[in-house]
């Protein structure tokens, strides 16, 4: 039983706060020896490449005792090993830099994910405190999970222990899927989702590939349409003044989305192509508005309801996202 490497493998070692807990450095090894349960000693040393050891003496015989290692323990060697497994653990959350994972690339991911998109990873299972699942920060949805699993789960005839990344691909898992280092999902829906060992089987650019696919596909789209009454907002007349108003915010808009205006009777058409350029401004009650400015203005028969419902678009009786199709024929 590896016990020394289970606790150590989310963190790296800090050698200045060795020093400080109290291990003393001699070349390239650091040592530590503390008694416990008045009859045996734990030797513990660590070296430059982060690799911990440890042994237990009976302070009796000087001999090194080893039955506290043995698999499904009872009695007096169970408590050996649980009282220098507490010893351990107090070493570790004062010598260690957390890593939230156990492997390089994992930990290289995670830093890229949280860099471009903001996002952390939660770790939500008590049974699995490896499992760290990032959400899209728009839509509330998962666009990754890291898992620490057995090479078993995913590759047959391999054993020990992977950092894998579960990405949704949809329709492009058939463009993947046979690339080393990715393969069918592991507990999710193998025809959507795929799973990427992270042992550097994949470059680090690689693996953004399909993380940006990931994320793009569990976000809210960044273009809405808004419907717009002329009885009781003369939106036509707004912008002939200036080409930047203020709106009314009932959408998670984000600064740089498009919002389309819809002009409801007698018009029934997009008429405004426009870009948010300041979101989520406090109200009173809670409300909240946003600021457009006008890019493109339409012809009344170029985005008619008529063209609209060839798009899914059937009716815009409140905010919605509007389809992809639709917003890449807009900005033609």
């Amino acid at each position: 039983m590896d016990i020394e490497r289970e606790i150590f493998k989310r963190g790296k070692i800090n050698y200045q706060k060795l020093v400080s807990y109290g291990f003393i450095q001699e070349n390239t090894i650091y040592h530590f020896s503390k008694e416990f349960m008045k009859s045996f000693r734990e030797d513990i040393t660590i070296d430059l490449d982060g690799n911990v050891s440890g042994k237990v003496y009976d302070l009796k015989t000087n001999l090194e005792y080893t039955n506290f290692r043995i698999s499904d323990l009872t009695g007096f060697a169970y408590q050996v090993r649980e009282e220098y497994i507490l010893l351990l653990k107090d070493i570790a959350r004062n010598v260690l830099d957390a890593n939230y994972f156990i492997y390089h690339q994992a930990n290289r991911m995670a830093n890229f994910i949280i860099e471009k998109y903001k996002v952390y990873p939660e770790f939500l299972w008590d049974k699995y405190p490896g499992y760290g699942i990032f959400r899209n920060s728009r839509s509330n949805k998962w666009f990754g999970i890291i898992l620490n699993v057995d090479k078993s789960k995913i590759i047959h005839n391999l054993t020990g222990e992977i950092e894998i990344i579960n990405l949704k691909l949809d329709d492009k898992v058939l463009d993947y899927i046979n690339h080393d280092g990715v393969y069918p999902a592991y507990h999710m829906n193998k025809k959507a989702w795929v799973s990427v060992t992270l042992d550097d089987t994949l470059t680090d650019e690689e693996v953004m590939e399909m993380v940006d696919i990931s994320y793009e596909l569990a976000n809210l789209s960044g273009s809405w349409i808004i419907p717009a009454n002329p009885k009781y907002y003369d939106v036509i007349q707004a912008f002939s003044m200036s080409d930047v108003i203020t709106w009314h915010q009932d959408i998670k808009a984000m600064e740089g989305d498009f919002v389309y205006i819809y002009l409801t009777k007698p018009y029934q058409a997009i008429l405004f192509e426009c870009k948010v350029i300041e979101a989520n401004i406090p109200g009173v009650n809670h409300t909240f508005s946003m600021k457009l400015k006008l890019l493109k203005k339409y012809d009344e028969d170029e985005f008619s309801i008529r063209k609209l419902k060839e798009y899914g678009v059937k009716a815009v009786r409140s905010a919605r996202s509007i389809p992809k199709k639709l917003v890449e024929e807009l900005q033609k």
